[in-house]
């Protein structure tokens, strides 16, 4: 008999990202004065998204052995929701303007998580059509 425990795996990848020392990327969000500092797992990334594979393997170390990668066109608001994807697998539609749903959409399809492009594109069409 095969047990499956995903909700309590979800949940400690999510308490990952409160961690302060066992990281090792660095990601830059947002424009000034509207930025955040996420910090983040290179293992995490790299097998959640091709995007980030490819970013970290042509990302050099800096003098903490800490990678560090730009994205400053998404703002913070995007990136919590697209974080908590990435480690929690976890994405609410609910209370998200319709707007922010498409860009979310635009953000996914450009960080290659071709799953959660679907699901957006597929949740406009079928309920936000107008």
């Amino acid at each position: 008999m095969e047990s499956k425990f995903l909700e309590k795996l979800s949940n400690n990848y999510l308490e990952l990202l409160d961690d302060e020392e066992d990281f090792n990327v660095i990601i830059n969000v947002g424009e000034s004065p509207n930025n955040k500092i996420f910090r983040a797992h290179s293992p995490v990334l790299r097998y959640r998204s091709l995007y980030f594979r490819n970013k970290l393997a042509n990302t050099g170390k800096d003098e903490n052995n800490i990678k560090i990668i730009d994205l400053k066109h998404i703002s913070i608001q995007e990136f919590e929701i697209i974080i908590k994807y990435i480690y929690g697998g976890v994405f609410l539609l609910e209370k998200l303007e319709t707007s922010l749903i498409f860009e979310l959409m635009l953000i996914a399809h450009e960080l290659l998580f071709e799953e959660l492009t679907k699901y957006l594109e597929l949740h406009l069409i079928e309920s936000k059509a107008s």
